[in-house]
């Protein structure tokens, strides 16, 4: 089972997931306060460090989290983790899906009630598009956003619905 870290970060207060299951951790987003994040992660196991995109309240905290780990960021190890493209957002947006446990880290993809802006550089209405089709094939999932709280496929998919 896996163990779910949320913790706020930033200005903007994005959600760095810090994930731990058999003794291995994945931090996911690390968008800023370094210092808050290694108070929990100093004493775990870092196998993975996972970015869903390249925005600056997604990576804050980045480089100094790989250097101290000598970890490269979307290097995977845990071969548990599924890694799905899905821009929109922009153009790197990538989600990460846990098969077992049916749960996605969706980024700035999908929020409770609502999607990412697809207005900023390299964002696309289209390619948001061809993302929510994509996703709407998978089973009802636990979706872990950039920002806010964890919902549903099934609690979000007539939101979804409206973009299309």
């Amino acid at each position: 089972m896996l163990n779910i870290q949320i913790l706020p970060v930033g200005e903007l207060q994005a959600n760095c997931y810090i994930i731990t299951k058999d003794g291995s951790t994945t931090i996911i987003d690390p968008g800023a306060e370094f210092e808050k994040i290694i108070t929990i992660t100093d004493s775990l196991h870092i196998t993975d460090i996972l970015i869903t995109h390249h925005h600056e309240d997604h990576i804050g905290a980045l480089q100094q989290l790989e250097k101290r780990y000598q970890i490269e960021h979307n290097k995977i190890k845990n071969n548990e983790i599924q890694v799905i493209k899905t821009p929109g957002h922009t153009k790197d947006s990538t989600s990460f899906y846990f098969p077992k446990e049916k749960i996605l880290f969706s980024g700035d993809f999908i929020f409770q009630k609502g999607i990412g802006r697809w207005d900023l550089e390299t964002g696309s209405l289209e390619e948001m598009q061809e993302s929510i089709k994509k996703i709407l094939t998978y089973p009802d999932i636990t979706i872990y956003p950039g920002h806010g709280s964890p919902t549903t496929l099934k609690q979000e998919e007539k939101y979804l619905r409206q973009f299309l």
